[in-house]
């Protein structure tokens, strides 16, 4: 199945824990709409800019979201979030270009390293009520650690 384009099923509920402990990642109802919305108004329009883009995270069921030790409250376990890289793109201006062109709920530059510009990766989520917060933050883990400030801080 399609989510948009360029974009398949198989690759947003891809999870190597799953596959190891036989559990169905696979979203149904609202999920599979919400991954759609995310898909059509968010991953897609980056894939349209930028060219390949890679889903290192996506959708998690809530079996699968216990298993890796996720918030009950990801994003991901409703299918609107994913993490992204485009190769060869440093991921700070990745989420510039999400903050500066696209609607969404929230960005986060995630575990990036100024200098270092494929380190870390871009979480961002939509919602398809299209009540979207445009909430920016960048993740920094300090002391072992996550922080969160507000802005994308590159």
């Amino acid at each position: 199945m399609r989510l948009s384009e360029n974009f398949t099923m198989a690759e947003f509920t891809k999870s190597q824990t799953a596959e190891r402990r036989g559990i169905d990642n696979t979203p149904e109802g609202e999920h599979l709409d919400a991954a759609v919305a995310l898909f059509e108004n968010v991953v897609q329009k980056v894939r349209d800019h930028f060219g390949p883009t890679v889903i290192n995270s996506g959708y998690r069921s809530p079996e699968l979201n216990e298993a890796v030790g996720g918030s009950s409250r990801s994003q991901h376990c409703k299918g609107e979030a994913a993490d992204i890289e485009v190769p060869g793109v440093p991921n700070a201006e990745l989420a510039e270009w999400i903050r500066d062109n696209l609607e969404f709920d929230q960005l986060i530059l995630e575990f990036y390293t100024p200098g270092i510009p494929d380190s870390g990766w871009v979480h961002v989520s939509y919602l398809a009520d299209g009540d979207n917060r445009g909430e920016c933050l960048t993740a920094t883990r300090i002391d072992g650690k996550t922080e969160y400030s507000v802005g994308i801080n590159a």
